[in-house]
């Protein structure tokens, strides 16, 4: 089968296997297809709203986090703090409530933040964004979000989603920009 776009959509996993590992083993398994992975895609998504100081929010554990910090800081983000709920099994993320994490979120977020990063494609967060972005007054991105919405830029789509957040409003040159800009960088 044909595919425009592939995308690795485990957070943890990108961030311990190595970007360029996941990204040369999604080359390799589906040459035609632009490559991407959630952390790829959310990395993308926070430039394309302009963010450079963001707070972020995880269910993962303390050492878990550590790598999140790292990535985000190796990509030129300024992380001002990172709270994780310090969960061990997966099976646990998958019933954290999106109104929960939205409430999280919130009690994190810092005047002097840019955007709000909930990370972890696990996480029920893909209906947050756009109310956390009115009760925070900034944008906010979400893995999934993010990787969705990078997938389908990828892939030339343009639509725009509504409630979804502000990603969901940028359109494929802003999408186009962020991916050069990187590409120049690298």
């Amino acid at each position: 089968d044909h595919l425009d776009v592939v995308s690795y959509t485990c957070n943890s996993g990108t961030m311990v296997i190595g970007e360029d590992g996941v990204m040369a083993a999604l080359r390799a398994a589906k040459p035609e297809a632009k490559p991407t992975t959630v952390m790829t895609s959310v990395v993308r998504g926070l430039h394309a709203v302009g963010a450079r100081r963001i707070v972020v929010t995880t269910p993962y554990l303390d050492e878990v986090n550590d790598y999140v910090l790292a990535f985000l800081e190796m990509h030129g983000f300024e992380v001002l703090d990172i709270q994780g709920l310090n969960i061990r099994e997966n099976t646990a993320i998958d019933r954290i409530e999106p109104e929960f994490m939205r409430e999280f979120a919130r009690g994190l977020d810092r005047p002097d933040a840019d955007a709000v990063f909930v990370c972890c494609g696990a996480l029920r967060t893909l209906d947050i964004p756009g109310a956390l972005e009115a009760d925070v007054g900034k944008p906010v991105v979400v893995s999934n979000q993010a990787m969705m919405w990078d997938c389908l830029r990828l892939a030339g789509i343009e639509d725009v989603i509504e409630g979804y957040g502000r990603l969901f409003e940028l359109d494929c040159a802003a999408h186009n920009a962020v991916v050069e800009r990187a590409t120049c960088a690298a």
